[in-house]
């Protein structure tokens, strides 16, 4: 009986070891300790995406400038008075003021530039031009019969410029008002924008004051009234014969 005891005892402890094997825990048939179960590899992350290529949006082309004025010495013809190669000398100051004055006395015309002046030849703005009309050979004394529509040619150094005549102004050299429209950028309109390349000749209107009666002279001699003839430039052109000479 003892003996069929240790059999039945045998056989469950050997039940038991197989089903602990089976469940993956206590030592195996051979003394070997049970496996347990991994846990499953962590899940590879998906490969990122590349990031989209950064670019750089074109830079916005600078505005170009506006010309500056280019000062310089030039001849002036007014083919409908006769007026052919008149010189042209540019200084720095305001329309008939001594300097300029002082120009004008040698028979040539002055060219004023500056904060108070113009500009230069085919520059954009006004391009002033005063010369006498009775002294010093008198080279501007028929601009009152230039008419709209006459052509004024300026030679300078680097190109031929053609104005075309649109308009007569009078100005008063005792009036700070008319004098401001006379050195306007734009003639007759001071504080606008120029936008186009314009010319003023202007002479005295000595003659005219005179038989109104009207004898006021400054202190250079010269009367209230100058006369104007304002001009727009229509042309630019390579210079024929390289640049004017010296006066």
């Amino acid at each position: 009986m003892a003996r069929t005891r240790r059999t039945r005892l045998a056989v469950a402890a050997a039940t038991a070891a197989a089903i602990l094997a089976l469940l993956g825990c206590g030592p195996l048939p051979d003394g070997t300790a049970g496996a347990t179960t991994a846990p499953p590899p962590p899940t590879a992350a998906p490969p990122a995406s590349p990031s989209p290529e950064r670019t750089t949006a074109p830079a916005e082309p600078s505005p170009s400038p506006v010309p500056e004025a280019r000062p310089r010495r030039a001849e002036l013809d007014i083919p409908s008075i006769g007026v052919a190669d008149l010189p042209v000398l540019p200084y720095e100051g305001t329309s008939d003021d001594r300097a300029g004055t002082r120009i004008q006395d040698r028979g040539v015309a002055a060219s004023p530039h500056g904060d108070r002046g113009g500009v230069g030849p085919g520059d954009v703005g006004n391009y002033l031009v005063t010369a006498h009309r009775l002294s010093a050979g008198g080279p501007l004394r028929l601009l009152p019969e230039v008419e709209e529509g006459d052509t004024v040619v300026v030679t300078a150094d680097d190109a031929v410029y053609e104005y075309r005549i649109v308009a007569t102004r009078s100005t008063s050299f005792r009036s700070a008002s008319s004098l401001a429209e006379q050195r306007a950028p734009v003639p007759g309109k001071p504080g606008e924008e120029p936008t186009r390349a314009m010319i003023t000749l202007s002479t005295c209107a000595t003659p005219e004051d005179d038989a109104a009666g009207n004898h006021w002279r400054d202190a250079l001699g010269n009367p209230e009234h100058r006369i104007d003839k304002i001009g727009v430039l229509v042309a630019t052109r390579p210079p024929a014969d390289g640049p004017p000479p010296s006066p």
